[in-house]
């Protein structure tokens, strides 16, 4: 998830390079709500401590008053894992930033067996997590209880075994014994460095602090940075820890020069530009997807409010598209990026670029402070700006001069604002002109926008005409980014022309005896469409105008044939064209007396067979008279019968396929009850032969 979100990050960071100006706005409710949705434990807890801590403290910069019970569990875990002999040092310190926000009840002996799992693995520490994590539960401890003695007497040996990790560009080693280096470890290591400084008896040596300082500017030196602004630390390093994505690289970086500006006294000379950009990234982000990445948005915000001497001052509009007709006023909102109040200041509008032109106007006007929603509002727009995209450029002048040496405001800031207004349409017409003399035939008014029903006629030697006037509410030219008129045939083919413009008046004027080859010689109605639409006009309009009615020449017999017209894909699944069957006449049958008479002869025979066999009485000399040959001779008949009847019910009811079917197993009881029978026959005729 991490990996796709930081491939995200990046394509937004693109597409903002590619843009004039970028507009970020501290964090809102949208945060809070995604929060909520996204930190909502299971059964009353999350599923480890780091979650827990991560909820946490997002709930804590976001001012979130906990929504969820999760105060037993969570001190319970906390207890288990501070108990346990077999945690790890991660979980020791999950467990201490838990209790630094929920402040549970600690056991004393096992914070004591703390403390020297952690001095003892500080002592043996090797690589830069081992250092992350051992100083980091000190520092922790330290915060948490007065009474543990965590200081390090020999702070300037750790100090020194840390910045030997770390790398001429400013970048750190996880250990010496991976050659790769990172601005995720560099924020590691500064987050551990802090610690040492915090946790030093008696101070670091100011020359160690001094190579740090220096360190934290190169890092500086390799940050990714884009025109309007953003910066950012990528990683291309995927190592033991994974991928990390531009956002937990840039969050890590920035938590350890938090804690660097926090531990020391001295001036760490930031640079204020890129501390404004690594700001805007954070908040160029807008609301992350995943609990992780929102954490990391949220808890790099919070570093960068509390730096020491940098804290970056966002200018945000709560609306960039300012429309003329309502008479809309241009706000500006200036804070901190989690929202906090400004201190007090003055916004002035000093630029307005027109979008897509290097053409600027210089005004250099004073937006008025209102203290009741903490907006500094432009009261009415300067006389050269009417409807379109313009570029405002604005600066940030602090009232008390030592405010400048605190917050960070980076110069001007441009923001692209949309001026909007509802177009006036004036001198609407459609006319037919005479080809020849350019005489008005017909002329009909338009109201556009509005209901319009022309119907025109017009052939081959005439012309047609449209114009209409467009201007803004402040009566100056408005040329809109679309004005086609389309003229649709009766068939479905399409003929689409763009109406061009000589200041306020557009005007397009259509020679049908020029068009004949493009309208395929095809006489007949035409609808008549008009399309006007602009980003900044609050009246765009697509309505139908009416129809002319054209009479065109026969098309000549190599003439361009009309394109087939496109097939809607749902229509096959429509309801199809009922089929109409048309059965043939029943063959003349005969009389109805008739055929009974012809069933009658032809049971006949079948009567007379009965008669003679009861004349003469059944011949069953030769039926066998054993018990096993007699059972198969008696199948035999019943089987004949059953092949009888079943001629009798296909006469009757059943068809061909299930008769046959039948009369197939018939067919196979028949041979194997008659093969037995005629056997025994056979047997007994040899034995009467022989005697």
């Amino acid at each position: 998830m991490a990996r796709d979100f930081g491939f995200l990050i990046l394509a937004v960071l693109v597409l903002a390079a590619t843009c004039e100006s970028a507009v970020v706005s501290p964090v809102s409710e949208s945060h809070r709500s995604a929060a909520l949705e996204l930190f909502s434990p299971a059964d009353g807890s999350y599923g480890s401590l780091e979650e827990t801590y991560e909820a946490l403290k997002t709930f804590k910069v976001l001012g979130i008053e906990k929504k969820h019970d999760i105060r037993t569990s969570s001190c319970a875990s906390v207890a288990d894992a501070l108990k346990s002999t077999s945690s790890a040092l991660k979980d020791f310190v999950d467990a201490l930033r838990v209790n630094s926000i929920l402040k549970c009840e600690l056991n004393s002996e096992a914070v004591r067996g703390i403390q020297s799992k952690l001095k003892d693995s500080l002592n043996g520490a090797n690589s830069l997590i081992d250092f992350y994590y051992s100083i980091g539960g000190l520092v922790l401890l330290k915060e948490q209880i007065s009474e543990v003695d965590v200081h390090l007497g020999d702070a300037d040996r750790i100090f020194r075994s840390i910045k030997a990790l770390g790398q001429s560009d400013g970048r750190w080693r996880l250990s010496s014994n991976n050659p790769e280096s990172s601005n995720n470890a560099a924020g590691i290591a500064l987050e551990a460095l802090a610690g040492v400084i915090s946790l030093a008896t008696p101070q670091i040596d100011n020359s160690l602090i001094t190579t740090l300082k220096n360190d934290i500017l190169k890092l500086f030196d390799g940050i990714e940075r884009y025109d309007d602004g953003t910066c950012y630390f990528d990683e291309k390093l995927v190592g033991a820890r994974g991928h990390q994505s531009p956002l937990s690289s840039s969050a890590s970086v920035v938590r350890g020069i938090a804690a660097i500006a926090a531990a020391t006294t001295e001036t760490l000379n930031l640079p204020g530009e890129k501390i404004l950009g690594l700001a805007k990234f954070f908040l160029g982000v807008g609301v992350p997807g995943s609990a992780h990445d929102l954490y990391h948005q949220i808890d790099a915000l919070s570093c960068l409010e509390n730096i020491r001497e940098s804290t970056p001052l966002i200018l945000s509009l709560p609306a960039t598209v300012i429309s003329v007709t309502k008479k809309d006023q241009l706000k500006v909102r200036a804070s901190t990026v989690l929202g906090s109040p400004a201190p007090t200041l003055s916004v002035r509008l000093m630029q307005i670029f027109v979008s897509g032109s290097k053409d600027a106007s210089v005004i250099d006007q004073k937006l008025k402070f209102d203290a009741a929603s903490g907006m500094h509002v432009l009261e009415t727009l300067p006389k050269n700006i009417d409807v379109g995209s313009y570029i405002f450029s604005f600066e940030v002048i602090f009232h008390n001069p030592e405010h400048k040496k605190t917050y960070v405001s980076g110069g001007r800031t441009r923001v692209l604002v949309h001026i909007t207004g509802v177009i006036k349409t004036d001198n609407a017409e459609i006319v037919i002109l005479d080809g020849d003399r350019g005489s008005v035939e017909t002329q009909k008014k338009l109201k556009l926008p509005g209901d319009n029903a022309v119907a025109l006629s017009a052939n081959h030697l005439q012309k047609l005409r449209l114009s209409f006037d467009l201007s803004t509410p402040f009566g100056n030219v408005f040329k809109p980014h679309q004005a086609f008129l389309k003229l649709r045939h009766e068939s479905g083919v399409d003929h689409i022309f763009l109406v061009g413009n000589s200041g306020k008046k557009f005007e397009i004027i259509l020679d049908f005896l020029g068009l004949v080859e493009k309208f395929f010689y095809l006489s007949g109605r035409y609808d008549i469409q008009l399309t006007v639409g602009d980003a900044d006009m609050e009246n765009s309009f697509l309505q139908p105008l009416g129809f002319v009615e054209l009479d065109l020449p026969d098309a000549p017999e190599k003439a361009t044939r009309p394109p087939p017209q496109a097939v809607d894909p749902y229509s096959r699944y429509g309801p199809k064209a009922e089929i109409s069957h048309i059965f043939r006449a029943p063959e003349k049958r005969p009389a109805k007396e008739l055929s009974l008479a012809f069933l009658g002869l032809v049971l006949v025979p079948f009567f007379g067979f009965l008669a003679g066999l009861a004349q003469l009485g059944p011949n069953l000399k030769n039926f066998p008279k054993s018990t096993v040959p007699s059972t198969f001779a008696i199948l035999f008949h019943l089987g004949i019968a059953a092949v009888l009847a079943l001629y009798a019910l296909f006469w009757l009811k059943l068809d061909l396929f299930t008769t046959l079917k039948a009369l197939g197993l018939l067919g196979m009881f028949l041979m194997f009850v008659g093969h037995k029978t005629l056997s025994h026959l056979a047997s007994t005729s040899s034995k009467l032969k022989s005697v």
